[in-house]
């Protein structure tokens, strides 16, 4: 049966996305902080040494928060290197990625880069080597007045007011036995506790992500995610989740990812809910998603003690961003569950934007599942009903048309649609009649012959989304044939005949 049926109710709703779904991720690991979106030298180099034309693209992805400074390398990290003047700066050893860190750019200079870009900086604090003293002092320097040692020291150091930094990461990824000062769930949640508490002394304007599991192949998931919240369930408002993938050699297993992140967040989540009723609390924690992607970790090349070597720079294909479109819906249709989404990362390492150092910068194939989800996939998840064939695979059975709805403030609805069958021609019979007669205004679809092609600095536009024709007319049913192997945007408004 190449058919799917699928009917939007306008009152059944998921939840409404928070913005902050639509965020992404920094760290100082390879190229992504320098000749990424710092290269001074570079001729679209601003005042600061930010690159405009990164900045040009990181604004095209409709980017709300992003994640600084790490990542693995946080939890070797001491904040005070990357603050005052420059040339007073230590250069340090990068134990989690064998780097050398110049410590060139810092808080200072990644908050003025945010205001740039027009994102909010989501701080993360080192639980590895770090303490909780040294993260209140953190958050002293970045969102206190002034009147105080740290507070004075960041007006002399250029920044007369506060950032006003909302969000925190109280550590990265602590359940992995990867991470520098990796502890055990007992000992990380303890001392979560203590930092949650002197942060929010400090600030209790804040919010605060915990660690979660990194992944859910780990041994200790979830009874790992259970122990932290117990101990610090009413100090903290969102449980982080890491998850990445990879082909490993089977396409319609890779295609299904979503299949699996749905299912780990479902996990993670009823976790949460179990410790809420084990607390008898009245307050509801979330889902904090702030790594996600598709990551080749197999693949990757290893430098020794270099500046800004160029590792994790993953060239992605269609494939990748058909794979990648599956995973941003599945946080889409979890909008109850998880309310902030990190991509990891953001130019360079794993990312969607692909710098050369003194050249340009291009988007890779999985810049536009992204850009399209940001652009159209704020404001109410509707629920759909959905009736297609399905696929077996590694996780199950998996739905060869995957689906996600959105409706704006305005009444439009986006609806999202991958098709991961390749079946010629796969018919979709699509009724919104509870929301009257509807107009077609927009048809993308991301497609190719070739699953492995990618965009290059010599062909930088081989995978981008193309346009399709709209049905013209009002109806309240529609029916679609959609390509296979192949990422759908439909949107349709209200007619006014």
């Amino acid at each position: 049966m190449n058919k799917t049926k699928i009917t939007l109710e306008k009152d059944f709703v998921i939840a409404n996305v928070d913005d902050r779904l639509f965020s992404s991720f920094i760290e100082h690991l390879g190229r992504a902080v320098y000749y990424g979106i710092y290269e001074p030298e570079h001729q679209e180099a601003d005042e600061q040494g930010f690159r405009k034309d990164v900045i040009s693209l990181v604004r095209e992805l409709g980017v709300k928060m992003v994640r600084y400074p790490g990542g693995n390398f946080l939890s070797g990290y001491n904040w005070t290197d990357g603050i005052g003047p420059r040339e007073n700066r230590p250069v340090r050893l990068d134990l989690a990625w064998r780097s050398i860190e110049p410590n060139q750019v810092g808080i200072d200079e990644f908050y003025d880069w945010a205001k740039k870009t027009n994102v909010e900086v989501m701080a993360a604090v080192n639980m590895g080597t770090g303490t909780p003293k040294a993260a209140g002092e953190m958050l002293e320097y970045c969102n206190f007045p002034g009147g105080t040692y740290w507070s004075d020291l960041r007006k002399k150091n250029g920044h007369s007011e506060p950032y006003g930094i909302k969000t925190w990461c109280i550590g990265n990824e602590m359940d992995g036995p990867w991470q520098i000062c990796h502890l055990d769930a007992v000992d990380y949640g303890k001392k979560a506790r203590e930092t949650a508490k002197i942060m929010k002394w400090i600030d209790d304007k804040i919010e605060l992500v915990v660690c979660g599991s990194a992944t859910n192949l780990l041994s200790t998931f979830p009874e790992w995610d259970r122990v932290v919240l117990e101990h610090t369930y009413e100090h903290i408002d969102y449980l982080s989740l890491h998850r990445y993938y990879e082909n490993l050699g089977n396409d319609i297993n890779f295609l299904a990812s979503f299949v699996d992140m749905n299912n780990f967040i479902k996990s993670v989540y009823s976790t949460v809910e179990y410790v809420k009723s084990l607390k008898r609390s009245t307050k509801s924690v979330y889902l904090s998603f702030d790594e996600w992607n598709v990551w080749y970790q197999q693949q990757q090349t290893r430098y020794d003690w270099v500046t800004a070597p160029p590792i994790l720079e993953d060239q992605y294909s269609l494939l990748d961003a058909l794979v990648f479109a599956g995973m941003g819906m599945t946080l889409v249709n979890n909008a109850d569950k998880v309310k902030i989404a990190c991509l990891a990362q953001l130019v360079n390492v794993i990312a969607p934007i692909f710098t050369k150092n003194g050249g340009p910068a291009i988007r890779q194939t999985i810049f536009y599942p992204f850009r399209d989800i940001s652009m159209y996939g704020r404001g109410r998840v509707l629920q759909p009903v959905v009736v297609t064939p399905s696929i077996e695979t590694c996780y199950g059975d998996a739905p060869v048309v995957y689906v996600s709805a959105v409706e704006n403030i305005e009444g439009n609805i986006s609806l999202f649609c991958l098709n991961i069958g390749k079946s010629p021609v796969h018919t979709i019979e699509l009724n919104l009649r509870s929301f009257g007669k509807m107009e077609m205004i927009f048809w993308s679809v991301l497609k190719g012959k070739d699953l492995n092609v990618r965009n290059t600095f010599e062909n930088p536009d081989q995978i981008k989304p193309i346009l399709k024709q709209n049905i013209d007319g009002a109806f309240d049913t529609f029916k679609l044939d959609i390509e296979p192997l192949s990422w759908n945007v439909i949107r349709f408004k209200k007619s006014k005949q």
